[in-house]
């Protein structure tokens, strides 16, 4: 019986072991398959969503450079409208130098192209000389900008090529058109800039109609129809996508057979908007390099039970070959895919440069323009105490000579506390501000705005308080402001008879200087602090003197406004906060 009984034991242990391994290996791969199938969908999402940031990212980026661009021509038409030289051509019909000009004002701002057009809508000056004498009477960016006071902005369709986009603005003569200045738009060239990455990029207008587009058969059709899905038509197709639905998100629309995802941003400029087609194959490279490290480590796992439960030696030593194989190859993807980032950030951190770099020219630009439109005050004053002093050393009369020079000396030490504030503007701090008497400082205007009181009869009237007006300022900015308020009272009593001024200095809450004229008054008073924004003829401003002083007052704490008088005229208040006790014992100390 016992030696029946042993061999019966041995198979019964024989039939558990294989029982147990077939229960072992079906356990497991019910648990691969769980994991990797959570995990497929985890991944898929989380990396959708990080490539979907990016997109926004360049979106920004993208928007940012064609707002740039349309920012800085928009103004060019402003300006040439402005030039005399244009429109004395176009009065008296001689346009010899008008293309010339038009060549020169295009290579100094780079946009794409300049057209100047008569009252007829005929072409009579362009940088491109063959559309010399080309109609243009009936074109949408002529009729509108001759009906229109401002500038216009029109993009019109050109056939399969894509789309013009032009500003244009007539230009005024004895308050009348007498023709047209069109300055094109050149944003063909992000979209071939666009066309050199992966992903689709195309901007639509405010009606939905696609107006630059990397693919060109999108151009002119409505949003809705170039971004309908295709589905593939054939069964194979049919079945390679239900293949990759079930391992993505449902894509958005299908680029030449390809899943893409769409990500929209809204651009700042005529309701237009920019979207970006995407590639899924970038986030089903990552999520497979992450399921292929899973699978590896499941196939690790049962080879090493393979090799628990049968002891074979040559089980183990297949497992350690696989393991290392696969290893390599993993560690190999892994590196190409941290090369490609790496890449990536490189670039981005480059577009981001390219973006500051971009911002400081346009803060340069109109920093410089605000330092010119001060130093015309002290130049204009320097001009007439040197004509004075020729004048008296003339006359045998070197000691009054020597009062005009002193006053010299004393606008180019102001001149060079100007272009000092240059130095100081990255840190725009106030370790310059100083306790001012807002009397002294009245009176400092009004001695570097005497030349231009003797060349006039104006009177003007002073109400000054005793005691000291004391705020905290910068002496020389401070200054520039009443002088730039004085000024443009002395310009708006210009064709008045008995022109008069009333300079009221008082405190209360605060301190107040009013300057009063009883001038024309104020026609807009909402644009009125705008830059660029003037009624004076061409030539004799530009609009910047009180978009200045408004910044000015604002860094000091106060505020600049305006108002037209009940009997006529002009009224400009400037309220500063006052200098506090402790703050002038300090000052004092």
């Amino acid at each position: 019986m016992a030696d029946t009984r042993l061999p019966m034991d041995q198979d019964e242990d024989t039939q558990g072991i294989s029982w147990r391994v077939k229960l072992v290996i079906a356990l497991m791969v019910i648990l691969a398959v769980g994991v990797v199938l959570v995990t497929n969908r985890w991944l898929t999402e989380r990396f959708s969503e990080t490539t979907r940031n990016r997109a926004d990212l360049r979106l920004a980026l993208y928007s940012g450079n064609m707002i740039s661009e349309l920012q800085r021509t928009s103004v060019v038409p402003l300006l040439l409208s402005t030039d005399p030289a244009f429109g004395e051509a176009l009065r008296a019909g001689n346009y010899s130098q008008t293309s010339q000009r038009l060549i020169k004002v295009q290579s100094e701002i780079g946009v794409a192209s300049i057209m100047l057009m008569d009252r007829d809508g005929r072409v009579v000056g362009a940088t491109n000389r063959n559309l010399l004498g080309t109609p243009y009477r009936t074109e949408s960016f002529y009729v509108d900008a001759l009906r229109a006071k401002d500038t216009i902005f029109t993009a019109a369709r050109r056939g399969t090529a894509g789309f013009d986009f032009t500003y244009s603005r007539s230009i005024i003569v004895d308050g009348r058109p007498v023709g047209v200045i069109a300055v094109a738009v050149d944003l063909m060239k992000y979209e071939r800039a666009w066309a050199g990455f992966q992903d689709a990029v195309l901007v639509a207008d405010s009606e939905g109609t696609v107006i630059l587009a990397t693919e060109p058969r999108w151009r002119g059709l409505p949003l809705s129809e170039a971004l309908a899905v295709r589905e593939e038509r054939s069964a194979i197709g049919r079945a390679l996508q239900a293949t990759a639905d079930w391992a993505q998100n449902p894509p958005d629309a299908y680029l030449s057979g390809q899943a893409v995802m769409k990500t929209e941003a809204r651009v700042p400029f005529r309701g237009w908007r920019m979207v970006t087609l995407t590639a899924y194959d970038s986030v089903r490279e990552r999520v497979n390099g992450v399921l292929a490290l899973e699978i590896m480590g499941f196939a690790i796992l049962l080879a090493l039970t393979f090799y628990a439960l049968s002891r074979k030696a040559w089980s183990q030593s297949m497992s350690f070959r696989r393991e290392s194989a696969e290893l390599r190859l993993l560690n190999a993807r892994l590196q190409r895919e941290i090369a490609e980032r790496e890449k990536v950030q490189k670039d981005l951190a480059v577009a981001e440069l390219t973006l500051a770099q971009s911002s400081k020219l346009a803060a340069l630009g109109e920093m410089s323009a605000a330092v010119s439109h001060e130093l015309n005050q002290p130049l204009a004053a320097m001009k007439t105490y040197l004509a004075g002093a020729r004048l008296l050393l003339q006359r045998r009369r070197p000691e009054e000579a020597l009062s005009s020079f002193q006053r010299i000396d004393d606008l180019i030490e102001r001149m060079g506390a100007i272009t000092r504030q240059l130095k100081s503007y990255a840190r725009k701090g106030g370790e310059a501000f100083e306790p001012v008497d807002l009397r002294q400082a009245l009176s400092s205007a009004l001695s570097m705005m005497e030349p231009q009181l003797k060349a006039r009869v104006v009177k003007i009237t002073r109400t000054l308080p005793r005691q000291p007006v004391m705020v905290l300022a910068d002496r020389i900015r401070l200054e520039q402001v009443i002088i730039n308020l004085l000024r443009n009272a002395l310009d708006a009593t210009k064709d008045r008879q008995g022109p008069q001024i009333d300079l009221i200095l008082s405190q209360g809450d605060t301190a107040m200087l009013m300057v009063r004229d009883n001038g024309h008054g104020i026609v807009d008073l909402d644009n009125l602090f705008e830059p660029f924004y003037t009624t004076k003829k061409p030539g004799e401003g530009v609009g910047l003197g009180l978009a200045i002083s408004s910044g000015i007052v604002g860094d000091l704490g106060g505020r600049l406004t305006a108002r037209n008088a009940e009997g006529g005229g002009a009224v400009f208040e400037m309220q500063l906060p006052l200098l506090g006790p402790v703050k002038e014992q300090e000052a004092a100390e």
